[in-house]
This record gives C-alpha cells, structure tokens and sequence, in this order.
C-alpha cells in the first residue's frame, strides 16, 4: 500500500508539473513583422498509397494565406501502388501551385520514410523545412503561423500540434484523448529542454540545422523515428533552440485508425522507437509511465478483491487519476475538443491496459506498415 502511495504521489507530482508546464508555454501569437522577400520554404510530404487524402491536402495547400512565393510543396510518392501519383500530377497541370512530384521505386531499405525525406531534401530550396504526412488537413494560416515564429524565434526546431478528426465513435475518442496525452506531453518536455517526443505530421527545421547533424545519420537504420531522433540530434547540437507552437492556427488534423488491426500496427511502429532509443531521459519517462501502469492494474485488481467502497482505495486511486484528468483536459481543451472532456475518466481506467499491452508487444522484432515488413 505505501508503495503505491509513493509511485502513485510522484505521478500526480509529475501530473501537476505538466499542467504547470503547460501553461507557461508561450502562446507564440505570429506578429505582422514583414519578413525577407526572398525568403522560402519547402513543404516535405512523404507519401505511400494516399490516394484518397493527397489531393485534399494539396487542395488545403493551395488556399494557404501565406504568399505562395514563399513555399514550394514537394510530394515523395513511396512507390505507391495506388492512383498517388496520377493524383499528385493531375492537381500539378490544374493548379498554379509551386509542385514537385519525386517518384521512388521499391527498395529494401530499413527506414522507407526518412529515404523519402533524404531524397526530398535533394530537390528542396527553401531555407525552412515543413513536413506533414499524405493523410493530413491543415488549416488556411498553417504554414503563415509557422514562418512568423520562426522569424521570431529564430529556432533551430519547431515541433506543431496535431490531433485526429472525424471521431465517429468511443474507438475514436480514446485514440484522440490517448493521442493529446502525447503531443502535451512532448510540448511540454521540449519547452522545459528536456526534448523527448514530437510528431512528423507538423514539423519545421533550418535546413541548415539538418545539414549540421548529418540528416538521418546514425539513426537510418531504424525503421521509425523520422521525427523524434531528428528532433534529439538537432536539440543536441543546438540546445535551446527548439520550440512547440502552442497555437490553434498551427493545429494539423489526420485521421484516427479505422479499426483495432490499423491501431495495433501504428501503436507497435510508434512504440518501437522507445524500444531502441538510448537516451537516458527518455528511457527513465518510459519505465515510469510504464511502472505507473503496471501498478495501477495491480492495484485495480486489488482494490476490486477488497471492495470498491475501500476508502484507501479510491483515496490513493484520486492521487492519480484528478492530476491526470487535470492535465489532459488542458490539452483536450487546446486541441478544440473540449466535447470529449467527459471521457477521459473512461480512458484513464482503461488506459493501464493499453501500456501494459503495447509496452511488451513493443519488444518484438519487426511490424507491418503500409504494406511492409519493417524491423
């Protein structure tokens, strides 16, 4: 019981430090200042078999309120094996937008998604580096938003909020409730310099800055982490230069996975990253939030055994839980979706089990993703 008390207390401790966190993130508003007439940047957007969202995307590209002068889009068509490409061609003849289309061919590479951005980078000209994903929506003022705090800010990194849309049902609310946990908690653990977490759909870096820490080198041979291990070698080179844009304008949106088999592949691929990463803080927030989980299916089970009216029980059970509602209701709220505020007690109950399951289904070698067999 005391240990639980003391686990369960440094939890909530940690909890509260989030919220804290959280809330002194600059809220970043972009200023008017102009900024240099000849300055440029390249919109990166790795793509396998996108042909029912790239062009929607594109569509969403073409109505940005940043002056298209400044922006080039380069699509990587991943050796799709759907309409892709035709697609991406099409929408280049009809519109006016700066588009380039890199075809790929099949290859037995480790890392399909850095080799796309790799070969992307090749091609690209702007001075800032924007990648997002085939299946993603961004609003009219995303790519002006992230060109202002750059200029402001002068950051080396900067990592954009993201969460799902078109939630149909309870699978889908838990991905976007249990999806928020993560972008807070990476915001808040890059704001404090601690860089730990972020995500490839809305991200921005100098090219310079990547050029500086060799690219993908080092990490290449690791199937995912596109985003985060770049985001570690950058903070290493230049610590204190990167930054979250906590701002609604800034917010990309994709779609949650349509069924558990979908879910399965994408939380094993994301997981696999914590599975080989080396760095001491972000091994120590895995095994935390991972005994942290174990304890409370424990503790669960223990607590059902000894009746639920146990006053320790659900005293030691507060300690965790109202912190963790607190800290995810910020976010939630953040996101605009405050309508599912009143589902996270539900996500909390089931979410130990999802730790515990996705924690050891992390250790195996090797998962399937869009088509492929990764290790």
């Amino acid at each position: 019981m005391y240990a639980a008390f003391l686990i369960f207390f440094l939890y909530a401790i940690a909890c509260l430090w989030l919220c804290v966190q959280w809330i002194c993130i600059p809220p970043r508003t972009p200023d008017t200042i102009a900024f240099p007439n000849d300055f440029k940047l390249s919109v990166i957007i790795p793509a396998r078999n996108e042909e029912k969202n790239i062009d929607v995307l594109l569509r969403d590209l073409q109505r940005q309120s940043l002056d298209q002068n400044h922006f080039e889009v380069l699509v990587v068509n991943d050796a799709s094996t759907d309409a892709t490409e035709e697609i991406v061609n099409n929408f280049r003849k009809q519109y006016a937008l700066d588009l380039k289309l890199i075809s790929l061919t099949e290859a037995a590479v480790r890392s399909p998604k850095k080799r796309a951005i790799t070969e992307a980078m090749k091609a690209a000209s702007g001075e800032l580096i924007v990648t997002t994903d085939g299946d993603c929506r961004v609003g009219e003022k995303w790519l002006e938003t992230i060109v202002r705090i750059y200029h402001q800010t002068n950051a080396k990194f900067i990592s954009g909020p993201v969460t799902f849309m078109d939630e149909k049902n309870s699978f889908d609310i838990f991905q976007t409730i249990e999806f928020a946990s993560l972008i807070g908690t990476g915001a808040c653990l890059l704001e404090a310099g601690h860089p730990t977490m972020c995500n490839g759909a809305n991200l921005a870096y100098q090219r310079s800055a990547f050029d500086a820490v060799g690219g993908y080198e080092g990490v290449d041979q690791i199937a995912s982490g596109d985003d985060e291990f770049l985001l570690q070698k950058i903070h290493q080179q230049y610590p204190g230069n990167s930054v979250f844009i906590k701002n609604k304008e800034a917010i990309v949106r994709t779609q949650t996975q349509e069924n558990w088999r979908a879910f399965y592949r994408q939380r094993v691929r994301w997981a696999s990253k914590w599975a080989v990463n080396r760095r001491i803080a972000t091994i120590a927030v895995a095994l935390f939030v991972f005994a942290v989980n174990v304890m409370t299916i424990l503790f669960l089970m223990t607590g059902l055994r000894q009746g639920l009216q146990e006053i320790r029980f659900n005293a030691i059970l507060m300690i965790k839980y109202l912190p963790e509602f607190l800290y995810l209701s910020l976010i939630i709220r953040f996101l605009g979706k405050r309508k599912f505020l009143w589902y996270i007690p539900l996500v909390q109950l089931f979410y130990p089990f999802y730790v515990l399951f996705f924690g050891l289904a992390a250790q195996q070698k090797g998962y399937e993703w869009k088509g492929r067999r990764l290790r």
